[in-house]
């Protein structure tokens, strides 16, 4: 069944609104986002473009394309926080195509929609094409190969099967300079699977397979030849494919900091506990999905072509990736168009048949649409009164009203969609129920979330401390005393490039180099990440109602143990509500 034109490009609009909001929408947050923004910032005008630099050191975590392409609209436009994710945009088309092309081929034009919309709002893909980060391109990358390997591998011709290939093999390279070899899991993976479970081993044999790795091996390559052709070549290249690689899956013998390993440890079924958060809010819908799909597991192969896709795709990363020492949401984002997929086929299929379970899923998920929707309405009220408290009454007046009108009609319509949804899913109109849902959901990332991500920035405003720093350490060195990359990376864009680290640990070493830095320099500043919290009353309460301990600002916290034996004073203290605090030392006379 072939879903009406108008319906679906409402429905496109509201993807692009929902992308737009959480891309455009918002400053840099943390974790990650401030030294991702500033790697592509330093990208944006080093000379030497192979290696990504973090506050002037070289950061081999990542390969650059991220940074290069993030690099090229700072250049243009500027260092705001809109001007770094703009590229983002491209990587959400690209995988919402790509994907939707993989369906309507695998399963026909409704399942081509049903996949774009499923693998915009998954909540681990969604949060992946929004962050400034390498994994909103790797996901684009890795769809497009996926697009390109299902091509091939049931291309009924020798001219389509090397074109499928072909797009594979450049989108893995593309994919490879975003984020190395993780680009190449899934779809090596779901190639091998599918082989095996055909037992098509010619396929392996195939000369088409292979003819587009040397397109893939030019682009990967030259990049290795300039990182080897620089400074420290040879120990750069070690840690982008060895500490990096390697040390995700075992420990290696490494300094500390690239002991990658010991960090975000994985635990027996971590990925599978977690699951059903990263697909909400279609997690009972993946349910019913699953459910179907083991019932038609004896039908004829060809109607089943979507299916073995999408479980090759799904089934060997969470097994690959429940192995690996280290464990983070986003590493099984790279799977999810095999989820959009299976959702996909069961979208299209429900339409022409279904049962009591499929509607209870669709109503069900009617149900959790609506909540989050009343979710959100609570969110947009607290936070309209939860202003800082040293805001003027007409300040507070006015963020509050803000808020409530900006949210207020997104949260009505999204909770009005969901009730028209649950009734046409108890009437059996699941395509109905399904647009629905997806437009309703829509539209929660669109307007409320937009009202809230104002309010987040608040507590993420961390470029105005760094132009404050900036500001008052005018005519003196600094110094930054164990910064996390956070704080070198906003300090760096924002206040100046030149600073002295002390690094990590606090301990006595730390602090005499510390002494002897000061007492070097008379007109010497230090910047510190400072303890505690400036919470706001709000957050307070609330905090007190749930039973929860917050780390908030309090006398104690005025001078750490290590400032005093440093013979440092505080100078400025500088604070986000809800946020992190800073502190701008100096020696004491």
């Amino acid at each position: 069944m072939s879903p009406t034109r108008t319906p679906l490009w409402i429905l496109s609009l509201a993807l692009t609104l929902a992308w737009s909001v959480g891309i455009l929408g918002r400053g840099y947050w943390t974790p990650d986002e401030p030294r991702e923004a500033d790697i592509a910032w330093r990208m944006s005008w080093q000379s030497d473009k192979a290696v990504p630099l973090l506050a002037g050191e070289a950061f081999c975590e990542k390969p650059p394309l991220t940074y290069w392409v993030a690099g090229a609209t700072i250049r243009l436009f500027g260092k705001a926080a809109w001007v770094a994710r703009l590229p983002n945009l491209l990587y959400a088309l690209i995988t919402a195509l790509s994907v939707g092309l993989l369906a309507r081929r695998a399963a026909g034009p409704l399942a081509g929609w049903a996949a774009a919309a499923a693998i915009s709002t998954f909540l681990l893909s969604y949060q992946a094409v929004i962050w400034l980060a390498t994994d909103a391109p790797l996901l684009a990358a890795v769809s497009v190969a996926l697009l390109g390997a299902y091509r091939g591998f049931y291309a009924v011709g020798s001219a389509d099967r090397l074109r499928g290939y072909t797009l594979m093999h450049a989108a893995l390279g593309l994919g490879f300079l975003s984020k190395s070899a993780a680009a190449w899991m899934v779809p090596v993976l779901t190639l091998v699977t599918l082989t095996v479970w055909e037992r098509r081993w010619r396929e392996l044999l195939r000369w088409e397979l292979y003819a587009g790795l040397a397109l893939q091996a030019a682009l990967i390559l030259t990049w290795v030849w300039f990182v080897y052709r620089g400074e420290d070549g040879l120990e750069h290249l070690k840690v982008f494919f060895w500490n990096n690689l390697a040390g995700r899956f075992a420990h290696v013998d490494a300094p500390r900091e690239l002991q990658y390993a010991a960090a975000h440890r994985n635990s027996p079924g971590k990925y599978l506990l977690e699951l059903p958060s990263y697909l909400w809010p279609w997690t009972l819908l993946a349910a019913a999905a699953a459910r179907r799909a083991w019932f038609e597991r004896h039908a004829p192969a060809h109607a089943t072509r979507a299916l073995r896709f999408a479980a090759a795709c799904i089934v060997p990363t969470l097994l690959l990736l429940s192995v690996a020492a280290t464990a983070r949401n986003v590493y099984l984002a790279p799977a999810m168009p095999g989820f959009a997929l299976l959702v996909a086929w069961w979208v299209a299929n429900s339409v022409r048949a279904h049962d009591a379970w499929d509607v209870r899923a669709v109503r069900v998920t009617a149900a959790l649409v609506l909540l989050a929707a009343l979710g959100f309405g609570v969110a947009l009220v607290v936070l309209g009164i939860d202003v800082p408290s040293g805001a003027s009454a007409a300040v507070r007046g006015a963020q509050r009203a803000g808020i409530e009108l900006t949210g207020a009609l997104g949260v009505i319509a999204a909770a009005a969609l969901a009730l028209v949804a649950e009734s046409a899913a108890r009437r059996g109109q699941m395509q109905k129920g399904s647009y629905s849902l997806a437009l309703a959901y829509c539209l929660l990332l669109a307007i409320p979330a937009s009202a809230v991500y104002h309010a987040v920035d608040g507590w993420q405003d961390l470029p105005a401390i760094g132009r404050a720093i900036g500001t008052d350490s005018a005519g003196g060195s600094l110094i930054l005393w164990v910064p996390d990359e956070t704080t070198r990376a906003f300090v760096d864009m924002y206040a100046r490039t030149d600073v002295d680290l002390i690094r990590a640990p606090a301990d006595d070493r730390a602090i005499a180099r510390l002494r002897e830095l000061t007492a070097a320099r008379p007109h010497a500043f230090v910047v510190a990440q400072w303890p505690g919290r400036d919470t706001t009353p709000t957050v307070r309460r609330i905090a007190r109602a749930l039973g929860l301990k917050l780390d908030s600002a309090t006398p104690e916290h005025a001078e750490p143990a290590w400032a005093a034996a440093a013979g440092l004073q505080v100078l400025h203290l500088y604070a986000l509500p809800n946020g992190r605090r800073y502190a701008l030392l100096q020696r004491a006379e």
